[in-house]
């Protein structure tokens, strides 16, 4: 007899918990996507599935606003809609430096793989622009007992 393991089960075993959320409609707002409750989590991977092009200037970016502590980038804003980010695109993580965050990029140029731990807060994101709609995929594993990610 075999034992045959399932897609869910093999991501979970390497990524984590898988958590999804949509932007809607994007609005020239900041919205929160993903509420982080119990203590510390690593974000094993995230990245954005563009379900609606986005064809309007729109400096957007990622950011974690702490229960306690100072709101940080997750990626520097990046403008996604001047260059039309088209219904199918992926949006990924570029390189950071040792100054900056990393910028938003088109799948094919970075990485989904973010292995960075994030505290209790709200992942949110900021948007400039008025049309378009992303989801965000995110997987994580918790780092303190009790620790949990949902969509906001």
């Amino acid at each position: 007899m075999s034992v045959i393991v399932q897609g869910p089960q093999l991501r979970s075993i390497a990524l984590g918990t898988r958590v999804t959320k949509s932007t809607g409609t994007l609005a020239a707002t900041t919205v929160p996507l993903f509420t982080i409750a119990g203590g510390e989590v690593l974000i094993t991977s995230m990245y954005g599935l563009v379900t609606t092009s986005i064809t309007v200037a729109n400096s957007y970016k990622l950011q974690l606003n702490p229960t306690t502590g100072d709101t940080q980038d997750i990626c520097a804003a990046t403008d996604i809609g001047t260059t039309d980010t088209l219904a199918g695109d992926i949006l990924q993580f570029g390189l950071a430096t040792t100054t900056a965050p990393p910028k938003l990029m088109s799948v094919g140029y970075g990485t989904a793989r973010l292995d960075t731990v994030l505290t209790t807060g709200q992942i949110e994101h900021v948007s400039a622009g008025t049309d378009g709609v992303i989801t965000w995929c995110l997987t994580w594993i918790p780092m303190a007992d009790g620790a949990t990610v949902v969509a906001a």
